[in-house]
């Protein structure tokens, strides 16, 4: 099934075997909304919100509503508030947290009640002002310009130890070539969950 992805051009691939890219995206036009839980809670709840929106809780300059095309991938990150820039994306703790122990338990326990931002990118046959309007405001649309990003690119679950891994690989292989990232982590998942594991594209991206 023919999904549209994002525009861009690759501008250099890593030489070895981590599946590292730095790209130069298109502008897109995404759909937004910002929830609050664990990574998983979060991801779940966001991407209610958003397909909700995409099969018809809209409304067109019509007055009436429309189903929009699904695309690829999904995306989601911290709110920026809740931490750092170049912190890993699931390991940033609050003070009183990374008091309290080390381990898999504490690791846990820094995404809980954390806000994250999700979106999806929209078909590029839109504009910002022929898209339906969202009728629920928690859902926003707003267009991200042109850009550059580095991605990491692997495959099975996402779960938030390899997700910091794979954050961890992406930032310590750009901070040897001396390039600054500028923007937040984003876990990028390209599968409806049913996907086998090992059939899973996912990728951690960040701007730069």
């Amino acid at each position: 099934m023919a999904i549209e992805e994002p525009k861009y051009t690759v501008i250099e691939k890593s030489s070895g075997s981590n599946n590292i890219e730095l790209r130069a995206y298109e502008a897109k036009i995404i759909a937004e909304v910002t929830v609050s839980g664990t990574m998983d809670e979060a991801g779940s709840k966001g991407f209610k919100l958003i397909v909700d929106y995409i099969f018809g809780n809209n409304t067109t300059t019509a007055g009436a509503n429309k189903t929009i095309s699904m695309t690829a991938p999904v995306a989601m990150k911290p709110a920026p508030q809740k931490i750092s820039m170049t912190a890993p994306v699931t390991l940033q703790a609050e003070p009183e947290q990374e008091k309290e122990g080390k381990g898999e338990s504490a690791q846990e326990a820094t995404t809980e009640n954390k806000q994250w931002r999700m979106h999806f990118v929209m078909p590029s046959e839109y504009s910002l002002e022929t898209l339906p309007k969202p009728n629920n405001p928690a859902v926003t649309l707003r267009e991200i310009p042109a850009k550059n990003y580095a991605a990491i690119r692997f495959s099975g679950f996402t779960g938030e130890k390899k997700v910091a891994k794979k954050t961890a690989e992406l930032i310590t292989w750009l901070e040897g070539k001396g390039i600054l990232a500028t923007g937040e982590p984003e876990l990028a998942r390209y599968n409806p969950p049913w996907t086998l594991p090992f059939w899973r594209r996912n990728e951690i991206i960040i701007a730069y």
